[in-house]
């Protein structure tokens, strides 16, 4: 029996779980584990377990950008190297603001580990692709996504510190260095996977500078807390709640402040599935009549740039799961995230960057 095994057990034990059956969940990209725990009686729970030792730290916010690339990644995009105690915190503040995130009955976040609410199997994307007659109809639960995104905007800029169970955590700006660190991510990756494109010390250089102005309006513009991921294989539809609370929040323990387009365009423009231009649009038409004081077209200036900006990042983040890790299911989302960033490259505000695609990488890969 592994160490970590040992410290599963005695956290169960002392969480009065040692009787659960457990059954383990699919994995992710990350390093972290799930288990589904089905009690002798009670309702069934969640166990999350991320042993801290895992990752490259978090970034101390008192680091300047190059002690921050010297840490790592995590330091750089500013992730919370996934740390129990930042989960618990951003769960309590979601909580606070009457939003559905899961109660925490047990925590250990010395040793990254968690028993949670189990809010179910019912995905927005799962619910969606089984298209049972008496589930709600897609565009009901993307309203309700808009509807939760629009409360958490209009509590106001958030705390610098949240506080929650697991102990204080610092909640750090999408800055431009996390953001720029996430648009490099293409111009390092891409060639590592496809060999039709290459990019010299030139090419980065004018990459950096045709990003700079979407970077610096970006991180300006952070005044909200932002999920990070915030999609339809990270909500949970809990219909049997009212509201805004039917939207069950998962996988935010990465949340920082942001600028408020950012989690809108990681739900209508989303790399898993399509969302018809037709959604995205009734989507955007709900948050903007939630948000009466937004400039509307200064809002959706930033939106289309901040998008193909992390469109450009999940790009290279596939191609880093393929190249690297061997991991060629993420293949089947290129085709759709360059879809979705040649056409924000259409936008007027991102002529600078879509010339640059245009000299550096051929209309065949960009397909």
């Amino acid at each position: 029996m592994s160490d970590r095994e040992t410290l599963r057990l005695d956290f169960l034990k002392a969480a009065g779980l040692s009787d659960a059956v457990r059954a383990p969940l699919p994995g992710d990209a990350s390093t972290r584990r799930y288990e589904r725990l089905t009690p002798a009686t009670g309702p069934t729970l969640m166990l999350m377990d991320q042993a801290p030792a895992a990752e490259s730290p978090p970034c101390d916010p008192r680091w300047t950008p190059d002690q921050r690339h010297a840490a790592g990644w995590n330091a750089v995009a500013r992730l919370s190297a996934g740390r129990i105690e930042a989960f618990a915190a951003v769960a309590a503040h979601l909580k606070r603001l009457g939003l559905s995130a899961p109660e925490i009955p047990a925590l250990d976040a010395p040793n990254g580990l968690a028993v949670l609410e189990d809010f179910g199997d019912a995905l927005f994307a799962r619910v969606i692709e089984a298209g049972a007659d008496e589930t709600p109809p897609e565009t009901s639960m993307y309203l309700a996504a808009i509807e939760a995104l629009a409360v958490l905007h209009e509590a106001g800029a958030p705390p610098q510190t949240l506080h929650g169970p697991g102990g204080d955590w610092p909640l750090l700006t999408y800055d431009e260095t996390a953001l720029q660190g996430g648009a490099d991510l293409f111009v390092e990756w891409l060639p590592r996977f496809d060999d039709r494109v290459a990019f010299d010390a030139s090419a980065i250089a004018d990459w950096r500078a045709a990003w700079a102005p979407i970077v610096a309006s970006g991180a300006a513009g952070a005044s909200v807390m932002a999920h990070r991921d915030y999609h339809a294989e990270n909500l949970i539809w809990l219909p049997e709640r009212e509201g805004v609370a039917r939207v069950g929040m998962i996988d935010f323990q990465d949340a920082v402040r942001a600028h408020p387009s950012w989690d809108l365009h990681s739900l209508l423009q989303d790399a898993r599935r399509d969302v018809s231009p037709a959604l995205e649009a009734e989507a955007l038409d709900r948050y903007f009549a939630l948000r009466p004081g937004v400039d509307r077209a200064a809002f959706m200036a930033d939106y289309a740039g901040l998008a193909a900006l992390n469109e450009a990042r999940i790009i290279g983040v596939f191609a880093r799961l393929i190249a690297r890790d061997g991991k060629p299911r993420y293949r089947q989302f290129l085709p759709r995230m360059w879809r979705h960033l040649n056409a924000n490259l259409d936008q007027p505000a991102l002529a600078t960057v879509a010339r640059w695609f245009d000299r550096h990488v051929p209309a065949e890969v960009r397909a």
